[in-house]
């Protein structure tokens, strides 16, 4: 059934407004009336373009999914009314999304056919492993591997970003505090020695100087930064594979650890999982996150067609990550020796990502000390030459 949307307003005179499910405008003008609301206006709605442009991702919604649909349908509920209820349970897009889809099941279509329209909310390799799990008659145990394996990869994701909030926070702390002291402190200072028309010490003309840029060309300093922002943003998309060769250059391998982890994670499941070599390695390849990497495993792709080992083709990753591979293959244990190998990086990213942390905090307290010391130094030095003048 095609849904509806509307607005109207309550008993106690309240607007609201929401979807609901009906087979044409008739039934949703009675449906919305026997919830107790009197409508303004319905209209039939779907899942347009805009509204996936626009809407706000919520990356707990899939992982979530996943495990209530793996429990339903575990429980013995069929596959059409285990949809229905998780739609009930959700609103706004999701609760559209989830809806289309059970019309889509309903009308023949098998659930990885009817997800692969929603290529932004269900990625290729998660409609892959549902079509295997349709296959193999195990949907609800693949359901609940995918449901482990997004939260695993969610966790990651949310390691990383709650190592970026420190510094982040630090720097912008730093940048306020500097701005407020150039803009509105230093010139209240330096206008005493502006009166006395002495000769001032260099690093003295320096903090001036400093300081008439923040008060008269602010509007150009922020224009430079914007314009540096776009341009590194552009640059970033137009070289992106220059910009990923660079990354994996970076000295501690602090990066490298996540991409490397993501890779064994990704591939070992879907191995696991029961896919091909070649469409997991195809599949794993874009979960990287790395241009450069994404491209050395799609050419290993190539030579793993033509006869050779995974292990063999694999140009520019650890020696340790290639043998642990080489091993898994001789031992016909290669997803769950991928899996282990993806662990202990993920181990070390998060050993490496801690430590980098705990140095940025000395490191930006040092850098502190020393603006602290140039404008103490500036301001200092012009008073003990006036004091010397006066004696």
């Amino acid at each position: 059934m095609p849904i509806f949307r509307y607005r109207g307003y309550t008993t106690e005179g309240r607007d609201v407004q929401g979807s609901i499910e009906a087979s044409g405008p008739g039934d949703a003008l009675l449906r919305v009336k026997a919830e107790g609301i009197f409508p303004s206006e319905v209209t039939e709605s779907g899942i347009t373009r805009r509204k996936k442009i626009f809407r706000r991702t919520d990356e707990s919604f899939l992982p979530n999914v996943t495990r209530q649909l793996s429990i339903l349908l575990s429980s013995g509920v069929p596959m059409l009314e285990a949809l229905q209820s998780m739609s009930a349970e959700n609103r706004g897009y999701y609760r559209e999304l989830l809806i289309a889809v059970k019309e889509k099941v309903s009308g023949g279509s098998g659930l990885s056919k009817a997800l692969e329209d929603f290529g932004d909310v269900f990625p290729e390799f998660y409609v892959n492993m549902i079509h295997s799990g349709e296959q193999s008659g195990a949907l609800d145990k693949v359901l609940l591997q995918l449901a482990d394996f997004l939260e695993s990869r969610n966790a990651v994701k949310a390691k990383v970003r709650s190592a970026m909030i420190y510094p982040v926070l630090m720097m912008g702390v730093s940048i306020v505090v500097l701005s407020f002291l150039f803009t509105f402190v230093i010139p209240k200072i330096v206008k005493i020695f502006n009166d006395t028309k002495a000769t001032l010490p260099f690093i003295t003309v320096v903090l001036i100087f400093v300081s008439n840029l923040f008060i008269k060309y602010w509007w150009v300093m922020a224009g430079l930064a914007a314009a540096a922002g776009c341009a590194v943003r552009k640059l970033l998309v137009t070289r992106r594979r220059a910009f990923d060769r660079l990354l994996l250059r970076l000295p501690g391998n602090v990066i490298q650890s996540l991409y490397y982890a993501r890779f064994g994670r990704t591939l070992g499941f879907l191995l696991e999982g029961g896919l091909p070599m070649l469409k997991a390695l195809g599949l794993s390849a874009k979960s990287v996150g790395n241009k450069e990497l994404e491209e050395r495993i799609l050419g290993a792709e190539r030579r793993v067609a033509e006869g050779q080992s995974l292990s063999s083709t694999l140009e520019g990753f650890p020696p340790v990550f290639v043998q642990l591979i080489a091993t898994g293959e001789k031992s016909g244990r290669l997803p769950d020796t991928l899996g282990r190998a993806a662990q202990s990086y993920e181990e070390e990213f998060n050993r490496k990502v801690n430590r980098t942390v705990a140095l940025f905090e000395p490191a930006m307290i040092l850098t502190m000390g020393l603006v602290v010391l140039f404008i103490v130094l500036a301001v200092l030095l012009p008073m003990f030459q006036l004091n010397q003048l006066i004696k």
